[in-house]
């Protein structure tokens, strides 16, 4: 029998070997290299076979990291298509304004970083110069998601082309005034120059793939071919550690998203030190995005390092790069020549006499100022790789020196992320570096003068003929005047206002089937955009596979298990749903790409994510930041809503905050609806002024968050009276009194007023009837569609109190009149009926369900929450008896009935 140790791991390939012996003369010849050229030779001669190997196509495992080198070799670059020396002046300026920018601001205490841009100047200029396509071209151009950081370069290049003026650049980081320039990319507050919000780490990378992948889903839909654009997205080495940087790095690959770029400016630093202190950050990203299927692109040394790679026969130099660990290059960075030679080249003979043939200026110019990322042919040579490559997303992995051009007080220093400002003598040592033409008696009192050759100078003409070329100027956003889209047929909502009769339906379906109506509309029903994270059945939309079919751009290659059902999983090229798998994250960088639609590509999308509403903004409320920032407009949904509603599936599934969190985000209109026609008229209303006629001063740059529900329940008809469709937009409206509700109390019964929101709405309609038929009390029932809204807009009355102007907010006059006090119940925390407390002018008293959800039945948490019709009865007849109207013993009988 074989001994299992002696088996070695070639010998348990399952594959059968058709021929042995020539197997076996491929491992001896192996061995042979291994004894008479070293490990190292043996090891160079296996990757070089593995190189070809996957160049010509072979089904092998790939190469996860290659050596510490750039992946195209000088002789290889491609001739760069413009004026170099004209680039490096326009560079210069730019990096002097931005410095410049920043250090004028920092007497005001506002902040700015200066290093980021200085390391990856040539990233972004190469790229404006050469590659980055405008929108006053063909098509939509390319889109760029800008490092939050690198902002000021932006501006100062900006500033350059005559889109800002100085005044603009000395209110950078100040905007109260009006006339200020944003931190970081924020298209809100800069709406003609910003596309997307990228400063929130790890944000910008899966948004930009989503985008991409987003501009495939028109193209395949026939919306618009984007076929021509190309997706940027500038990040930074130490970003990549935030998960939602590579979350989705899998599905670019798997989707072909060859018009998707990541440009990871590695310059080895996070914000305090080192991003891998004893590693190498770049292997690391290499090996991980190779792993996922992308292409690598790897610039990492300048053209001065070309004579030291053609010193190294043995590979020395080479192995030596790959295991110095970063930090330890980064202490190259800022020491002597000296150190250098002992500590570097000491460690290797070889090495020892290489540096025998170079002087410490050679030494000094590799090891402190030349970088890929730093040499526009270098970055040249990567772009246009990036751009030839078919079937694949590409990185390009470019290493630079964090405050290059900065002077030795900032290069490499630990610190150089939270410093702020450069002194005079090295503003002007950066001068002379830079070569430009600022004289000293420009420093007027010591303040550093923003430096620009000209309007009409050769700088400025060329930048302008390079960005007319590639399609106008960039960054840039445009929203092109578009007609809004037509409302859909009325009957597609007035069908909901005449209830289900006994026939129980939960909100959440109502939203389904309202939707179901809206996307066979001939005018707009292929603007929406239906976005799941794989729950779609859960709520009941598997009818929509078949119909609208489940985007994928390779269709369906296989038959599906369920094909012989009516409600089949039907996969397609130009499929309209976004299923995207179990990915929130995913699910929101989706809709946030389809809401902006209307800006990024001048074509309107309705999109609608549906999710369980726990893990919508618990989970992604960075994101939905993000999307208020960038101005979306869509339908966001949170099914199976509240904290006793979904109890089998206990606590983390019980949302009982979410409203809470929605209501902090200034662009989120909250509606927490309880009958389907409120469904109705909320989307209704939303399609009115997201997509078409908003009314004067209405901000069209809004999204709707609607809490729907998972609970079956007889959906009654739309009250007659009116102003309840003003009502259900506004937050308030009574749906029935004691008295239309057929309880006939006595004339003189106690009176209080119940407010309740979503589901909460029934417990108050069956308190109602027990205060009338037990307790002799009078209800009357409210329903509190948003009490967000209500609070905004109760907010703006104070608002303009202090202006002096008079308005009384809209929920003191819908309860203008109202008798007795005012209980209000939701299936959340009672702070988001609380909003409102201030602005009622009756007593006010509130129930909620606070504190961690429980598994139970619903009947058993809400009466856990104290918020089921007995606790509301219990809660009125407490309000009542402090104000003398009812018996306190009431109280007390009451609690004892009902058991509590």
């Amino acid at each position: 029998m074989t001994d299992p140790e002696a088996i070695q791991p070639s010998e348990l390939d399952q594959l059968p070997d058709r021929d042995p012996e020539e197997t076996a003369e491929w491992q001896a010849s192996l061995d042979a290299v291994t004894k008479a050229a070293g490990p190292h030779r043996a090891a160079y001669l296996m990757r070089r076979t593995l190189e070809r190997a996957e160049g010509a196509g072979l089904a092998l495992p790939k190469l996860l990291e290659t050596d510490y080198v750039n992946t195209i070799p000088t002789p290889a670059e491609p001739a760069v298509d413009g004026d170099e020396a004209m680039e490096q002046r326009i560079t210069a300026w730019n990096r002097w304004n931005a410095a410049a920018m920043v250090t004028r601001g920092s007497k005001y205490g506002v902040g700015g970083h200066i290093a980021t841009f200085a390391s990856a100047a040539w990233l972004y200029e190469t790229g404006f110069n050469h590659f980055f396509k405008g929108k006053e071209g063909d098509g939509s151009g390319d889109q760029l998601y800008v490092q939050g950081h690198a902002s000021p370069g932006i501006y100062a290049r900006a500033f350059l082309d005559g889109r800002l003026s100085e005044e603009h650049l000395d209110n950078f980081r100040r905007e109260a005034a009006g006339k200020g320039l944003p931190s970081y990319p924020h298209p809100r507050r800069l709406p003609w120059l910003w596309e997307f919000p990228t400063v929130s780490m790890g944000l910008g990378p899966i948004s930009a793939i989503y985008q991409a992948r987003f501009n495939r889903y028109l193209t395949s839909r026939g919306i618009k071919d984007l076929t021509g654009s190309h997706v940027w997205a500038f990040l930074g080495d130490g970003e990549m550690d935030e998960p939602e940087s590579t979350t989705a790095l899998t599905l670019a690959s798997r989707e072909g998203l060859d018009n998707l770029t990541f440009v990871i400016n590695c310059n080895l630093q996070r914000l305090d030190g080192p991003v891998r202190a004893n590693f190498k950050i770049v292997q690391e990203l290499e090996a991980q995005f190779r792993g996922a299927g992308w292409n690598v692109v790897k610039s990492l040394w300048g053209t001065a390092w070309d004579e030291l790679f053609q010193l190294d026969t043995t590979g020395a130099l080479v192995r030596r790069l790959r295991e110095v660990p970063d930090a330890q290059v980064q202490t190259y960075q800022t020491r002597d020549a000296a150190y250098i030679r002992e500590d570097f080249f000491g460690k290797d003979p070889a090495l020892v006499e290489m540096a025998k043939l170079l002087s410490d200026d050679k030494i000094l110019e590799c090891f402190h100022r030349s970088r890929g990322g730093h040499e526009s042919r270098k970055v040249y040579a990567a772009y246009r790789a990036a751009l030839a490559h078919k079937g694949a997303p590409t990185v390009i992995l470019a290493q630079t020196v964090k405050g290059h051009t900065l002077g030795t007080g900032f290069a490499s220093k630990n610190a150089n992320h939270q410093m702020k400002k450069l002194s005079v003598d090295e503003f002007k040592d950066m001068r002379d570096l830079l070569g430009l033409p600022i004289k000293d008696s420009d420093f007027v009192d010591g303040v550093v003068p923003y430096g620009h050759p000209g309007a009409d100078s050769p700088e400025v003409r060329y930048l302008q003929e390079r960005r007319a070329a590639l399609g106008g100027p960039a960054p840039a956003r445009r929203v092109h005047p578009v007609a809004p889209l037509p409302a859909p047929a009325e009957k597609a909502f007035a069908s909901f206002d005449k209830g289900s009769g006994t026939q129980n339906v939960a909100t959440t379906m109502a939203f389904v089937r309202l939707v179901k109506d809206l996307v066979r509309d001939k005018e707009t029903g292929k603007r929406w955009v239906p976005i799941v994270p794989d729950e779609a059945r859960t709520f009941g939309m598997e009818s929509l596979f078949p119909s609208l079919g489940i985007y994928s751009p390779k269709g369906q290659t296989y038959e599906p298990v369920d094909r012989d059902q009516l409600m089949y999983y039907k996969e397609a090229e130009n499929g309209q749903i976004l299923n995207e798998g179990i990915t929130e994250a995913g699910s929101m960088a989706d809709f946030i790409a389809a809401s902006t639609s209307y800006a990024t590509h001048g074509e309107t999308m309705i999109p609608f994510y549906i999710f369980y509403s726990m893990f919508g903004w618990q989970r992604t409320a960075d994101q939905m930041w993000q999307l208020g920032d960038q101005l979306g407009r869509g339908f966001l949904v949170g099914a199976t809503a509240g904290r006793t509603t979904l109890t089998g599936e206990g606590l983390q599934h019980a949302d009982g905050h979410s409203p809470a969190i929605a209501a902090t985000n200034p662009a989120a209109l909250t509606y927490d609806p309880a009958f389907a026609y409120e469904v109705a008229a909320i989307v209704k209303d939303g399609l009115r002024r997201m997509y078409g006629e908003a009314a004067p001063g209405e901000d069209q740059d809004v999204f709707y968050y609607l809490t729907v529900y998972n609970e079956p329940m007889p959906q009654p008809a739309k009250p007659s009276a009116p102003g309840v469709d003003e009502g259900i937009v506004k937050g308030l409206y009574r749906f029935n009194t004691a008295e239309s509700a057929g309880l006939t109390p006595a004339a003189n019964a106690p009176r209080i007023q119940l407010l309740g929101s979503g589901t909460a709405i029934h417990w108050a309609l069956k308190a109602q009837k027990l205060l009338a038929e037990e307790w002799g009390v009078a209800a009357d029932v409210w329903s509190a569609t948003s009490w967000t809204e209500l609070r905004r807009d109760a907010l703006d009355a104070d608002a303009a109190l202090l202006r002096g102007e008079e308005r009384v907010p809209y929920v003191r006059q819908a309860l203008q009149g109202a008798e007795g006090p005012v209980l209000a119940v939701s299936d959340y925390m009672r702070q988001v009926p609380d909003q409102i407390a201030q602005w009622v002018g009756q007593d006010w008293s509130s129930l909620g369900a606070d504190g961690f959800g429980l598994s139970d039945t619903r009947e058993a948490a809400r009466r856990h929450f104290g918020v089921d019709a007995e606790s509301i009865v219990v809660a009125a007849l407490a309000q009542l008896a402090g104000r003398g109207e009812v018996k306190a013993a009431s109280v007390k009988e009451a609690r004892e009935r009902y058991g509590l």
